[in-house]
């Protein structure tokens, strides 16, 4: 297969530095193709377990990129891993690694006035270029684009090679979807990442978890007795991919965020059938409603956790049109216990919006969802430590922010502590933390797939002030002085591994 002339990636020039940026799904695997990071499978292969089975096998590998080039029953190819590796998420976002990005969006989120003329003065050229990037990476507006190039002239979903990953799956389920949604009192649109089980060939179960903006929007449109409108959109480029999983603050659009990470803006087409504004350079569109009076089963499904989730009724969607590129792609991921896509991609979700985080919360140094915590439901956060109990006043603060609030163990320790380095962090909770006094036990949200809760999206949750403690913390006794190595000590024993042969054999840096 060949992805063509589409698939030119576009460079951009702003100010002294240069961009490039993917516009679509096709241009991304070309330049992954480029630079041997995609795999082309030519075997044939079914999309029921067994494409779920080596995109598995090769995300544990550290693999490439799959493109499925030959999937029984089908003639439209399947690309799997796409982001399953933090190498190609950099690469996505025109990065060497994804601390690059979370520079970028912390220049934009410490925009602020200056404080007086002088500041005035020496921060103006600096304001106006970042006020000008942001108002040129708003969303353009086109009255066509290639989503729209072929429009089926009945729905059957059954042409498109959506996957089953698991044993027991309820069914074949689409993994990948920018669903796109609208508040019917404010007009705003809305993405997010929702999956959808096919009942039938026009059929799909909506599974909006009940904290997510989507089902707010379903609800306003409950409350009104009217069917709300959805398109669903498969394949598109990373950036904008990546926006519809980040949990951007309500009130700032998905596209615009896709915007400022690929820095370029996102073309948008009216829909079909709905009024609602969908990707241009999207492989496939699925238009339709949603009934509020309809529900149907969903599930199980084999989720993040590394269990199947309970069948729950779930609202339906109802695909009443469908239209995609001359030569579609289809996009699909696999969740499951990481390591997976998913897990990845949290990752890279937590390190850029560090800065969003430290906007609110100053003190926090750094902060680590681990991917054996399941992303959100185990977090590590270094402070600056400034007063009693201020561990617990980030604890809370935390347990507040979008879907922080879902952290089950939530482990505060000392700026610098490396929170990513899990042996030193136990070593401070089995040290430093006294069960007595230093727990901060909470009630909340909990994640809906949350298996260990007796009630659904109801649970506890804990945290742990991992901190030295001092005299202003009410604790009565001095804390030890920590163990620390001599400097000239350390200068000597340097210099000995250096010249001494024997040693230098041992002590020898592994190639």
């Amino acid at each position: 297969m060949n992805l063509g002339p589409r698939s030119r990636a576009f460079y951009k020039r702003q100010g002294s530095a240069a961009f490039v940026t993917f516009r679509s799904l096709g241009e991304f695997l070309d330049a992954l193709d480029a630079r041997g990071d995609l795999a082309r499978i030519k075997t044939p292969i079914s999309r029921d377990l067994e494409i779920a089975e080596v995109t598995q096998r090769a995300l544990r590998a550290d693999g490439p990129a799959l493109l499925f080039e030959n999937v029984t029953g089908s003639n439209v190819p399947v690309v799997t891993n796409l982001l399953g590796s933090p190498r190609r998420i950099a690469f996505a976002l025109d990065a060497k690694e994804i601390g690059e990005v979370a520079d970028r969006i912390e220049k934009l989120v410490r925009l602020r006035p200056p404080a007086g003329l002088v500041g005035a003065l020496r921060d103006l050229g600096g304001t106006i270029d970042l006020l000008q990037t942001v108002r040129t990476l708003a969303p353009k507006r086109v009255r066509s684009g290639p989503s729209q190039e072929v429009e089926e002239p009945r729905v059957d979903l059954g042409a498109i090679p959506i996957l089953k990953c698991w044993p027991h799956d309820g069914g074949r389920t689409i993994t990948f979807p920018i669903v796109i949604t609208k508040d019917p009192e404010t007009g705003e649109s809305h993405t997010g990442i929702y999956r959808l089980q096919q009942y039938g060939p026009d059929t799909l179960g909506m599974h909006f978890q009940v904290h997510r903006v989507g089902a707010n929007n379903f609800r306003k449109w409950a409350a009104r007795g009217e069917k709300m409108p959805v398109a669903a959109v498969l394949g598109v480029d990373p950036a904008t991919l990546f926006s519809g999983l980040a949990p951007v603050p309500e009130g700032i659009s998905n596209f615009v965020f896709a915007g400022l990470l690929r820095s370029d803006p996102v073309e948008l087409v009216p829909a079909r059938s709905v009024d609602l504004e969908v990707p241009a350079q999207a492989e496939y569109v699925l238009e339709g409603y949603v009934d509020p009076t309809e529900r149907k089963v969903e599930g199980p499904f084999g989720d993040h956790t590394g269990y199947y989730s309970a069948p729950e009724p779930f609202p339906v969607f109802h695909v009443t049109r469908v239209t995609h590129r001359e030569r579609p792609i289809y996009l699909a991921t696999v969740t499951g216990k990481p390591p997976t896509e998913d897990a990845v991609l949290g990752k890279a979700v937590e390190r850029v919006f560090l800065p969003v985080i430290r906007l609110v919360l100053p003190e926090i140094v750094d902060m680590n969802l681990p991917m054996e915590g399941l992303f959100i439901n185990v977090g590590i956060v270094s402070v600056r430590k400034q007063y009693p109990d201020h561990p617990r006043k980030v604890m809370h603060a935390l347990w507040g922010l979008g879907q922080l609030m879902f952290v089950r163990y939530l482990v505060v320790v000392d700026a610098d502590v490396d929170v990513h380095d899990l042996s030193e962090v136990l070593y401070r909770v089995g040290l430093q933390a006294d069960p007595d006094r230093d727990l901060e036990p909470s009630r909340g949200p909990v994640d809906q797939l949350s298996i260990s809760n007796p009630i659904p999206n109801l649970g506890a949750k804990v945290g742990i002030d991992a901190t030295r403690k001092g005299p202003e913390d009410g604790f009565p006794r001095p804390w030890p002085e920590e163990i620390r190595s001599d400097p000239a000590a350390v200068a000597a024993a340097e210099r000995a591994i250096r010249d001494d042969p024997v040693l230098a054999r041992f002590f020898r840096p592994k190639p």
